[in-house]
């Protein structure tokens, strides 16, 4: 699912449970590493702020001053030249405003980004470090939703909205106090008109925000809609199902126009409204300011004030969403840096030195859900040093579960797994992992070259040891034939290669580590029938004194191991030698009788 459905879901129990005073303390930490430039920020708002106040009290100081007086006179006795020193004060404190506006913004958005960079940085590295049931219940749509689009509102509420609530509250506390100075009865006849705009504030709040967020839904559902049909065009062509893509994108496009009507008219109804009340205010300044007989400079500065307080009281209603949204994300972010690994790593670990003696499993029983739906019942085997096991048994059956129990990517409820009868959560969990190389059905490549595919950046692989990883699992053979060889880069998903070709990329990575414990997960299922006879040969060599552990759906693949163990159910139910399990005429003969059909007296496969 892609994170933009999940940048406005509605937040867990426990990002509840976070507060926002708890988020802020997290984020505080991160603030304190800053603080000098933000203190910095804080001057340069001030004296923007200054700045912007300081021009409308010049022009009342030109209008009441200079002008009154020069227009007093005769005309052939004006001189302009005071005025023009105003104008030039003016121009000069706008073009100041403007550089300290320009170093403001500029330092801000360092320090913002910083701040953000260091905070996903750490909450990336958090994620890394959870096991896999972690993952099991927080999508990849989710998780990409919190490192990229919660610290990006986070950054947004950081760098805009605050600040500019800040700068325009305190703008607007400027405002008031010149009018006030200026002329108190009309100072205080504005204000009182406040509360008015910050009931209208309120409502527009009140009722917009719940409606933005179901307008963004809507353009992720519409664009999660179009992704699946492009994605999809082939079938949706094959399948002449174009009047059904076409309703599906209509009534996913209808639905956001629906959402975005009712804001757009309740942003027009709402901006149009506090135009009307400052048109209001200019009114009554201008009725009162001549029946009080207020000089015309004070009455411009009034009005030039009254439209400077406009701006920041529309910028605080249209922030609203973005600082709620804001809060959100850090209530999610911290909510998610609070959450620890489930496996926990030993204090002091048992020292272990490599695979020696084998493998035991003690009467494991294991449930994904901590609950009785048990997936592995008691089950207990051994994997001695330099066997072959293999893992037969249809779909669900566990075997793939045992693989995550000996990775220790999970830790049974019952029972121990022992590796050279040390039980592996007495190990370091690193050590251990690193002594085992897996190759699994589903192939994944990142982006980088060939080289660093197979290798991995794993210290001390140099490029001789790579390739003949790759010559032993004949990977070699189409690498070769690469235009930039071990170098060619590859593609998003590593599409620019069969699926048999990243199957042989897989085995190399398998192979460089040369690890203790081989475990190959229905290796060869995803190739052809010729590539699979060139990656038996070598499983045949690779696999020849080397502890192996094989799961496999191709009973065709495990003839020659040294022991099978049927699975079914979660219960190893059979366990033997090919030839022993098929004289038993039980579960594993009968899973193999449905496999293969005798035609001529050679083995075929059935259809």
């Amino acid at each position: 699912m892609t994170a933009e459905f999940y940048e406005n879901e509605e937040m867990t129990e426990q990002e509840r449970d976070m507060t926002f005073g708890q988020a802020f303390r997290a984020l505080v930490p991160y603030i304190k590493t800053h603080r000098k430039r933000l203190f910095i920020c804080l001057l340069l708002l001030f004296g923007t702020t200054a700045m912007s106040l300081a021009w409308p009290w010049l022009v009342q100081q030109a209008i009441d001053g200079p002008l009154t007086e020069q227009l007093s006179r005769d005309v052939a006795e004006r001189t302009f030249m005071p005025l023009v020193a105003f104008g030039v004060a003016i121009l000069l404190i706008q073009a100041s405003n403007l550089v300290f506006q320009y170093f403001q913004r500029i330092k801000l958005e360092t320090v913002g980004q910083d701040i953000m960079l260091d905070l996903r940085q750490n909450l990336f590295r958090h994620i890394l470090q959870q096991d896999i049931s972690f993952f099991d219940n927080h999508p990849v749509g989710r998780l990409m939703a919190r490192v990229e689009s919660d610290t990006e509102s986070l950054r947004q509420l950081f760098t805009n909205t605050v600040v500019l609530v800040v700068g325009d509250l305190v703008l607007i506390l400027g405002i008031w106090g010149v009018m006030i100075y200026s002329e108190w009865r009309l100072g205080l006849l504005v204000f009182g008109l406040f509360p008015i705009v910050v009931g209208l504030v309120y409502i527009f709040h009140k009722i917009t925000t719940h409606r933005f967020l179901e307008v963004r839904k809507r353009m992720a559902e519409v664009t999660a809609t179009l992704t699946e049909f492009l994605h999809g065009m082939s079938i949706v062509q094959i399948f002449h199902r174009g009047d059904y893509a076409r309703s599906r994108v209509y009534r996913a496009c209808e639905r956001k126009f629906s959402e975005d009507s009712y804001v757009n008219i309740a942003v027009c109804v709402f901006f149009n409204t506090l135009f009307f009340i400052e048109y209001v205010k200019i009114g009554m300044v201008l009725f009162l300011g001549v029946m009080w007989g207020i000089t015309p400079g004070t009455i411009v500065l009034f009005i030039l004030l009254i439209w400077r307080e406009f701006d920041p009281i529309a910028r605080t209603a249209d922030q609203l969403g973005s600082f709620q949204k804001g809060i959100a994300g850090a209530r999610r972010i911290f909510s998610l840096l609070r959450v620890q690994p489930r496996l926990n790593p030993p204090e002091n670990p048992a020292q272990w030195d490599g695979l020696k003696e084998g493998i035991r499993f003690e009467h494991v029983w294991f449930s994904y859900t901590d609950d009785e739906d048990w997936v592995l019942r008691d089950v207990s085997f051994e994997i001695p040093v330099g066997s072959r096991v293999a893992l037969a048994g249809v779909t669900g059956g566990g075997k793939s579960t045992i693989i995550s129990l000996l990775l220790r990517m999970y830790d049974p409820q019952r029972g121990r797994i022992l590796v050279d009868g040390i039980d592996i959560r007495e190990l370091d969990l690193e050590k251990l992992r690193r002594s085992f190389a897996l190759v699994l059905q589903d192939i994944i490549l990142f982006p980088g070259s060939v080289e660093a595919n197979i290798g991995l950046d794993v210290e001390g692989l140099s490029r001789e040891q790579i390739v003949a990883a790759s010559r032993t699992v004949a990977a070699d053979r189409f690498i070769s034939r690469l235009p930039n060889k071990y170098d060619t880069e590859v593609s998003e998903k590593g599409s620019n290669f069969s699926r048999g070709e990243r199957q042989l990329l897989s085995f190399a990575r398998a192979l460089v580590v040369n690890p203790d414990l081989l475990i190959l997960d229905e290796a060869t299922s995803s190739v052809d029938p010729e590539t699979e006879r060139t990656i038996q040969a070598s499983l045949k060599r690779l696999m020849k004194g080397r502890t192996s552990l094989i799961i496999a759906h191709r009973l065709s693949t495990i003839l020659d191991v040294d022991q099978i163990l049927v699975i079914r159910r979660g219960e190893i139910v059979e366990r033997g030698r090919h030839t022993e399990l098929l004289l038993q005429d039980g579960y594993y003969s009968k899973l193999f009788h449905l496999q293969f059909k005798h035609a001529n007296g050679e083995m075929s496969r059935v259809k």
